[in-house]
């Protein structure tokens, strides 16, 4: 007959664990250590996409305002809410305010080129606007109306909190910098904001609707849009 030995340390333990919680379940399955760090991130996400909702609603809130009474619509935004790159127009036109979103028709396909000429595509970035809703005749918006609705830029760009801004057409630049002077003396130059105590760099340079009246100006964005492309390489922003 052979005798068998009792290893007393696993007795032991066994005897430690049952006394301590006799409901113990054993698994060989790996313990997700990231669970919970994946949960904030889709917090994080969603609290976002709530306060992109809260400030449309905001914007939406205004009274007295001439633009509001004669859009149809509000266009808001579009694109990667977590994008590094927030890109900024100057108003919504006619497609744009028939669908709901930023840079349609033939402005919109100057701009996929432009895009992706620097090897971005543009569902990677995130698209607004300096107001919000379309003007009377598509006319530029007046120095009122842009710091009227410059302050709800302003947070729309705190919430998606980019590395980078591209402001696009003069009245983008004069909505976040202040700038009046004609677009072709401030574009090409890399700039700083401070919004809510933090500095974003950014960039003006002309509108797609702007180079499709004045086609000859689309070298110097040639020019901007590789400045931003290198900008991009030395951030090492991944797009």
């Amino acid at each position: 007959m052979t005798k068998r030995y009792l290893n007393q340390n696993d007795k032991f333990v066994k005897d430690l664990i049952n006394s301590i919680e006799p409901d113990f379940i054993f698994s060989a399955k790996p313990i997700n250590r990231f669970k919970t760090e994946n949960i904030e991130g889709k917090n994080f996400e969603k609290n976002k996409l709530d306060k992109i909702a809260d400030l449309k609603k905001k914007i939406n809130s205004i009274e007295d305002c001439n633009l509001k009474k004669n859009s149809k619509r509000l266009v808001m935004g579009e694109g990667d809410i977590d994008s590094s790159i927030m890109l900024v127009g100057e108003a919504p036109g006619f497609d744009e305010e028939s669908s709901g979103l930023p840079f349609q028709g033939k402005v919109g396909e100057l701009l996929n080129k432009m895009l992706l000429a620097i090897n971005i595509k543009r569902e990677k970035i995130y698209l607004s606007y300096s107001v919000n809703f379309r003007t009377p005749e598509d006319r530029k918006p007046t120095s009122l109306e842009i710091r009227r609705y410059s302050k709800f830029l302003k947070e729309h760009i705190s919430i998606i909190n980019p590395k980078i801004i591209i402001l696009m057409g003069s009245t983008a630049m004069e909505a976040i910098t202040g700038s009046i002077n004609k677009i072709s003396e401030e574009r090409g130059k890399w700039k700083e904001t401070i919004i809510k105590n933090k500095t974003f760099p950014l960039m003006v340079t002309f509108s797609p609707s702007y180079l499709i009246r004045f086609p000859e100006n689309k070298k110097h964005s040639w020019e901007d849009l590789k400045n931003i492309k290198q900008k991009i390489e030395n951030l090492n922003i991944k797009i």
